[in-house]
């Protein structure tokens, strides 16, 4: 089922949000009418293959450019190659849910360079997001698909220098319009509760995370009274040696300024000293 859709897709019949919600409905479906139902509209077989156009040397590719100033490109569209995104102190804007994607993926190589660069994709598809960011940012924004399902893939080698190269889904995005078939309704109801669980299983993560992170807090606040109070007693022990040290100390001195006083008396006196019994 998931075949036929991206075939579809590569003869032309489906954009890229139509097959990311289509491959997500098939997954949902539960019944073989309702998988029939994703393909009604669809040409029940392949076309008999033909030869293949051969291709040109090295790497062809589309480009949107924007160079001080903005570049977009939206609506309805055809990929049927490499994606290249230039932004010098620019903004670009790429949206591909509305695209024709007669490849097996699509591919975009960004530069940003003091610029922003934003690409819009269909929520449910499977973002690979790779390259170099110096004193910039990238970021993925997109509901992905569960795992296991084999979504379409949308890969973005970006170099950003001092720029924004963002990949946001439906969600963060000015909704486009879209047909309603009749899988649309149950294929909704059941996403909503996809991702409700998703969401609770999320929420329950980061739930479970900062419970761990309480936990951690609280051992090291423990182990660091502990040291405390060690630490306390240490320095407790340490000063009453100490005191009891200087108390000694002070001791024999008035008992070596005893002996002397006695010794000057005596000598006052004329009183022998005492004889050895040696």
């Amino acid at each position: 089922m998931v075949e036929r859709l991206r075939e579809a897709s590569v003869e032309g019949r489906l954009t890229l949000a139509e097959l990311t919600e289509r491959t997500e409905a098939a997954y949902l479906a539960r019944t073989h009418a309702e998988l029939a139902q994703i393909t009604a509209d669809l040409p029940g077989g392949a076309p008999a293959p033909g030869p293949r156009p051969v291709k040109p040397m090295g790497k062809v590719r589309t480009w949107v450019v924007a160079v001080m100033g903005d570049a977009k490109r939206n609506g309805t569209w055809r990929i049927d190659q490499e994606i290249g995104a230039v932004s010098v102190m620019g903004d670009v804007t790429i949206d591909l849910r509305e695209a024709e994607v007669r490849t097996p993926e699509v591919e975009i190589s960004a530069t940003c360079i003091m610029g922003d660069l934003k690409i819009i994709v269909p929520d449910g598809v499977d973002v690979q997001l790779s390259g170099v960011t110096i004193m910039g940012d990238k970021k993925v924004q997109v509901v992905e698909a569960p795992a296991g399902q084999n979504a379409p893939v949308v890969k973005v080698k970006a170099f950003v220098l001092m720029g924004d190269v963002k990949i946001i889904g439906d969600s963060l995005a000015t909704p486009i319009k879209r047909g309603w078939f009749a899988w649309s309704e149950w294929w909704w109801d059941r996403r909503k509760d996809v991702r409700q669980q998703i969401h609770q299983d999320i929420r329950q993560s980061i739930e479970m995370g900062r419970q761990a992170h309480r936990e951690m807090m609280q051992a090291h606040r423990d182990a660091q009274r502990e040291f405390r109070h060690g630490f306390r007693d240490a320095m407790r022990g340490e000063q009453e040696i100490r005191r009891e040290m200087m108390r000694d100390g002070r001791e024999a001195r008035r008992q070596a300024r005893r002996e002397e006083r006695d010794a000057w008396r005596d000598s006052r006196r004329g009183d022998p000293p005492p004889s050895s019994p040696y």
